[in-house]
């Protein structure tokens, strides 16, 4: 069982806006970023992923995105489009290749990786009974092995039935089915929920992954594994020895690209609710990635 964990604000200093990015975290420099002020999304930044699934190494196509998911991903205006300096996800309820509802799934791959630094993600939720928005990390080469060899990163994951929290999760270790995760959840102080602004924000590096809430830490991670060894099947087994896993700290010594979606339905967040509202969108004001300044450097 994931625990859940509220902690009081810590103060995070800021120095002068870089890039038109606005404030720049101390002690961080400004190395990609995204503000979507822009008319039209940024395709040299983001593409799209679409459809209803994937097909898996072996061939066999997955469906529901390996998570019983009920929408179609495209890349129309309807789905994904910038307005008044934010990116729009939105979640339409129509029939579309015999799902029955639509959104996007935006990423960085082959246009932008990251090994280590601090992403930020500013985004408000949509609220409802199987809602499920995500901002995400998987890796440009599983050097180390399919899912979840190679890990996953999740910065932020909810769900729309619950917007006085969110989680931060990392999946790792052999590839499907001798997978693992860990992750926590932040709690919203009384007041407060998903459906506005917030900061959502890792900070990676090779001996940790820590997970911010508006300037909140919530959670750290260290201890994790990876392991490329399959079995006749070519499924992933368990390592019998030290020695069967990869040296750490793989799989998170690898670049990373980004990925922005809002699925519909699936394992996470379950059916959707009579009273949840369609359409519905996610809101992202700016994508942020840093790396750590040398030491002894002042911005």
């Amino acid at each position: 069982m994931k625990s859940v964990i509220l902690l009081p604000a810590i103060a995070v200093l800021f120095v002068t806006s870089v890039m038109g990015a606005g404030p720049v975290p101390a002690r961080w420099t400004l190395v990609w970023n995204d503000e979507f002020n822009g008319t039209e999304i940024d395709h040299a930044k983001w593409s799209f992923e679409t459809g209803n699934g994937f097909k898996a190494d072996e061939g066999m196509w997955i469906g529901g995105w390996g998570n019983n998911e009920l929408q179609f991903y495209t890349s129309r205006p309807a789905n994904a489009y910038t307005k008044d300096g934010a990116l729009h996800i939105r979640a339409i309820k129509e029939e579309y290749f015999g799902c029955a509802y639509t959104s996007a799934r935006l990423l960085t791959k082959g246009r932008f990786s990251k090994c280590y630094g601090r992403i930020e993600f500013k985004a408000k939720l949509p609220a409802g009974h199987g809602l499920w928005p995500a901002l995400w990390l998987l890796p440009a080469d599983n050097v180390y092995g399919s899912w979840a060899a190679s890990g996953e990163i999740d910065v932020l994951e909810a769900r729309g039935q619950e917007p006085n929290k969110v989680s931060g999760t990392i999946h790792y270790g052999s590839r499907w089915p001798a997978n693992e995760h860990s992750g926590d959840e932040y709690k919203f102080p009384a007041g407060a929920d998903f459906t506005t602004y917030h900061i959502y924000t890792i900070e990676w590096d090779s001996s940790a992954i820590r997970w911010y809430v508006d300037g909140n830490l919530y959670s750290t991670k260290k201890d994790w594994w990876s392991c490329n060894k399959v079995d006749s099947k070519q499924q992933g087994v368990r390592p019998q020895a030290e020695a069967d896993k990869n040296p750490k700290p793989a799989p998170f010594d690898r670049p990373f690209y980004l990925i922005m979606n809002l699925a519909v339905g699936g394992n996470f967040v379950g059916a959707v609710g009579k009273d949840t509202v369609f359409p519905t969108e996610m809101m992202v004001d700016y994508v942020r990635v840093y790396d750590p300044q040398p030491r002894g450097l002042k911005q």
